[in-house]
């Protein structure tokens, strides 16, 4: 009979930290993606800044496009301008180039 302390048996061997499992999961099922986008749309305030976040309706993500609709021309006009640093800001902010494009609607 095996002793419970044999190393065959030992599950140390087998532990990973649950935030490793989870992006290796994530990674697996390619989700990383989604889950960034995901990221993205709900911290919109907290990224773009208050500001902006009155001024904006809705927020989402389409064929990997990044759409934002405004109630405000001048805002519109503002980021259309600055749409390559708004989405250098964002994907400095998820880790990856995660927008290639945004449309300001």
């Amino acid at each position: 009979m095996k002793s419970r302390h044999n190393p065959e048996f030992s599950r140390q061997a087998d532990v990973v930290p649950l935030k490793d499992g989870i992006q290796a999961l994530l990674k697996a099922y390619r989700l990383q993606g989604k889950m960034n986008e995901v990221y993205v749309v709900s911290s919109w305030e907290r990224i773009m800044g208050r500001a902006v976040a009155l001024k904006t309706q809705e927020v989402y993500f389409r064929n990997g496009k990044l759409f934002v609709r405004l109630t405000s021309a001048p805002l519109k006009h503002e980021l259309f301008m600055a749409k390559t640093r708004v989405a250098e800001i964002i994907n400095a902010e998820v880790g990856e180039e995660l927008i290639k494009e945004i449309v300001f609607l």
